[in-house]
This record gives C-alpha cells, sequence and structure tokens, in this order.
C-alpha cells in the first residue's frame, strides 16, 4: 500500500493566503500534467486546463469573480500568482464530473509538490459575462466552453490548514 500518496489525500487542505513569488515551470509542469492523467469518462480527455501566469490577467480573473460575488473590493483568489481553469465544451458528454476529477487531481498534485491551493467556485458564470468570452476569444477557444472550476495556486503564506475530524456515517460498508 502506498501510504504516501494516501497521507497526501488526507493532509492536503485548502490555502487561503499566498505568497507573492511565482511557482517555478518545473512545478506548474508536474502539476499540470497529473491534471491530464485524471479519469474523464470513455477516457475521452475532453477538459483543456489553462495556467494563467501573466500579473495581469490574474487580476483580471480576481475582478470577474469578485464582480460574480457582488463585492469588487474582495480577492477570491487570495493572491495566489497562478490561476489554473477547468473547462470543456458546453456540448461535451460528463463535462462537469471529467473536470472536476481534474481539478481533484490537479488540486493533490499541488500539495504533493509542496504548493498550496484553493477551488475557487463562480467559474462557469465569469466565463459567460462578455469578458469572460472575449478572455475565451483571445486563448483561441470555442465561446461555448464551460468552465467548471477554477484553482488558486501558489506558495502558502499561512500555516497548513489541519483536517476537520470526519463526520459519523460517512462511509457505510454493505458485505
Amino acid at each position: 500500500m502506498n501510504t504516501v500518496v494516501l497521507d497526501s489525500l488526507k493532509n492536503r487542505r485548502s490555502v487561503r493566503a499566498f505568497k507573492k513569488e511565482q511557482i517555478t515551470d518545473e512545478e506548474l509542469d508536474a502539476v499540470l500534467e497529473a491534471g491530464t492523467y485524471a479519469p474523464t469518462a470513455r477516457g475521452s480527455q475532453n477538459p483543456v486546463i489553462i495556467a494563467v501566469q501573466d500579473s495581469e490577467t490574474v487580476a483580471i480573473l480576481d475582478r470577474m469573480n469578485a464582480e460574480v460575488i457582488g463585492d469588487v473590493t474582495r480577492h477570491p483568489y487570495y493572491g495566489a500568482p497562478t490561476i489554473l481553469l477547468v473547462m470543456a465544451t458546453k456540448d461535451s458528454n460528463f463535462a462537469e464530473l471529467d473536470c472536476s476529477l481534474v481539478g481533484g487531481n490537479l488540486l493533490n498534485a499541488a500539495y504533493a509538490a509542496g504548493l498550496g491551493s484553493c477551488w475557487i467556485h463562480r467559474s462557469e458564470t465569469m466565463f459567460k459575462s462578455e469578458k469572460g468570452k472575449e478572455l475565451l476569444k483571445k486563448w483561441g477557444l470555442p465561446e461555448d466552453m464551460h468552465c467548471i472550476c477554477s484553482i488558486a495556486l501558489g506558495y502558502a503564506d499561512c500555516p497548513q490548514p489541519e483536517a476537520a475530524p470526519r463526520k459519523d456515517g460517512y462511509i457505510i460498508k454493505i458485505k
């Protein structure tokens, strides 16, 4: 039994404070590669992962997400220098499930690489906006992309959060 993997899965937590320092290309590539090995329906590999490190675009995404919340004074990506977006075309079967599995791999790989990460929701709404559609066009992606998740990624600027106790009844075994 590979206890290293199990320990990583049990210890990864969302980080909500990031250093301004950008992660290395080697770290980013390792996380991205892990995302590409997530299971997808029928092995379709439909999701697309967009890694945004350009500080201007990161700021645009942060503002777009804050606008969805309705509070432009907030910074929903917590100052992370990298944002990962996981998308698929709206007509692809199981896009939400496939992209969610990719997102989970990205989060777990980030922890294994010594990085902090946090799943940030509201991505779908962000990319339904005119600004979102403009970004998709700029990146050479079709307008019908369905953004399931975005992930704040970087070096944690806080202690590693502790896991909450697991709830009773989480597991039911039928033998």
